[in-house]
């Protein structure tokens, strides 16, 4: 079956400086799970389109990336069509939990506080974080030694919580942001004295700005993360799709050429 693939472009909210900033958008569509014309079963998905190589904006205006390449095969190999809409990081979260998505596609990493609200694919991808200093940097050699320092993070992510594990919950020299390019860019701008920031996203972002003055380190205290496509908690037939679709691009191999990676 030939699939159809439908993407919106939703300006990303601008950027918060803080971490107690608000963070919100609309959609005036919503994700039902409808039917297209032809009777296809369609679903709407959200993303965040500034963490490439998994999604970014192309030159004309459409979503690309790994994760729309997942999508693609697991449509193909389903049967449906989705429509995928550039809505920001935190309104992924909260238009799936009211319903107006069906599922996120973010470089979503699966964590037991997330499992609490959401449900998730089987993993298709495994990352770890990384930490991004000023390339004349001496002083930071692991996570440890940004206990007094500022750390640029995306808000309300996995490196987020790294942040907070050393700084402290509520320490305002955390820098919580929408996007993990803005945080590279404090340090850049001396705003941050590091980053923290996702290891294939942040070598990505070096790939497209050699010439950047900044110089990534590695801890082994990073503990392995897992992408997962994410659902609404209890909505076992968009979660099915989704899985039954991964499961065979596992094992047709569709998933290794796309990640580079096997994956379990």
């Amino acid at each position: 079956m030939l699939k159809k693939k439908l993407f919106t472009f939703i300006t990303p909210i601008a950027a918060a400086s803080i971490i107690l900033a608000a963070c919100g958008a609309g959609s005036e569509s919503s994700g039902s799970g409808s039917a297209s014309e032809d009777g296809t079963k369609k679903i709407v998905g959200g993303t965040e389109a500034t963490f490439a190589p998994f999604e970014s904006m192309d030159d004309n205006g459409n979503i690309v990336g790994i994760d729309v390449d997942v999508l693609d095969a697991i449509s193909e190999e389903m049967g449906f069509e989705y429509e995928l809409k550039n809505v920001g990081w935190e309104p992924v979260f909260s238009q799936i939990t009211t319903g107006e998505l069906d599922f996120g596609a973010a470089g979503i990493t699966i964590t037991d506080k997330r499992k609490e609200t959401y449900d998730f694919t089987d993993p298709y991808f495994e990352a770890t974080l990384m930490i991004v200093v000023p390339e004349d940097n001496t002083d930071i050699t692991s996570i440890e030694d940004l206990e007094d320092k500022k750390v640029a993070v995306q808000i309300n992510s996995t490196s987020h919580v790294a942040a907070q594990k050393v700084l402290g919950q509520t320490n305002p020299n955390i820098l919580a942001y929408e996007s993990q390019p803005i945080a590279y860019q404090e340090v850049i701008n001396g705003a941050a004295d590091a980053a923290i920031g996702d290891n294939t996203v942040i070598m990505e972002y070096l790939k497209n700005n050699p010439d950047a003055p900044i110089k990534t380190i590695e801890d082994d205290s990073f503990e392995k993360e897992y992408y997962g496509l994410m659902v609404k908690k209890g909505n076992e037939e968009v979660l099915n799709m989704l899985n039954d679709g991964l499961k065979k691009i596992k094992e047709n191999g569709k998933l290794a050429e796309i990640t580079g990676q096997e994956i379990e």
